[in-house]
């Protein structure tokens, strides 16, 4: 099922949003990327951010069971283009530190990956219970 205008403009929306917090918090609060322990920690604590994100963008959007893929996929996809421009041209966006910046690029691409099962997971729940219905 396609996406209706409103609901792109809507993703696109919580994509800068979703990129611009993250980057707020590599910029702001690296020890939370660098330090070995503070790290390890800011993976695990990022899986259930990353539950929020994805229910904020299904309720945000309104989006109907068979829509969560393309909706979330947009979403990832917008954040992904954001943050390899920043990477590539804008670096300093994140930080001045090249360990800083390759923790940090790490911690956000694990956050698309995770946040890419999540919307997978409930996308096939929602379906699943949509069709039982």
């Amino acid at each position: 099922m396609m996406l209706r205008p409103r609901q792109i403009v809507i993703c696109t929306s919580l994509a800068v949003s979703f990129w611009l917090l993250a980057t707020l918090y590599i910029r702001f609060m690296p020890v939370f990327v660098t330090d070995p322990l503070r790290g390890d920690i800011g993976f695990i604590t990022s899986i259930p951010v990353c539950w929020l994100c994805i229910w904020l963008t299904v309720r945000l959007a309104r989006l109907a069971p068979q829509q969560i893929v393309a909706g979330c996929l947009l979403v990832l996809a917008d954040a992904m283009l954001i943050d390899g421009i920043a990477l590539r041209w804008f670096h300093a966006v994140y930080t001045t530190d090249e360990r800083t910046a390759r923790l940090g690029a790490a911690w956000l691409l694990w956050g698309y990956g995770v946040s890419a099962w999540v919307a997978l997971f409930v996308a096939n729940r929602r379906v699943g219970l949509h069709q039982a219905r």
